[in-house]
């Protein structure tokens, strides 16, 4: 009888906790990698498979995402604001008992809205006498966590 011990997972980066998630802009890529460790002197295919929880329920992920590697990669914009737990569960085919999970903690936070400024630092908004004021911030500005729509394109 071969002594096998269950996987030992090590995510990178860790140290996140649910009240300490990594935070993320919901306008970045990121990626969480993972370090298998194989505690079994025989030769045993193993699978991974990650699943993404908001508030303890497993949530649908865009198909393209893949979730069946040993690291995680989540495009810009895919992940609505909130608090996500990532857990990986690596398991050995040979040994379905000998399975371990890990997780990661992660926030997706609001990017901001980026003013575009006008060649050479002059204000869109002028004034003068008898005339309206007329603010518009969504003309002159990028909320980052939107797809971009280019009016040009035809």
């Amino acid at each position: 009888m071969l002594a096998c011990r269950s996987p030992t997972i090590t995510l990178i980066p860790s140290g996140s906790t649910l009240a300490n998630p990594l935070q993320f802009r919901r306008s970045q890529d990121f990626y969480i990698v993972s370090f298998v460790e194989l505690n079994c002197n025989d030769s045993s295919l193993i699978t991974t498979q990650w699943t993404v929880k908001n508030t303890s329920r497993q949530i649908s992920l865009d198909p393209l995402i893949e979730t069946t590697f040993s690291e995680l990669f989540i495009p810009a914009r895919k992940l609505p604001f909130g608090i996500y737990e990532l857990q990986l569960t690596v398991a050995m085919s040979d040994y379905p008992k000998l399975k371990n999970s890990s997780s990661a903690f992660v926030e997706i936070t609001p990017s901001g809205i980026t003013a575009n400024l006008v060649q050479l630092g002059t204000s869109m908004i002028t004034s003068g006498h008898e005339q309206d004021l007329k603010l518009d911030p969504g003309t002159h500005s990028i909320d980052l966590d939107e797809n971009a729509f280019d009016r040009s394109v035809s």
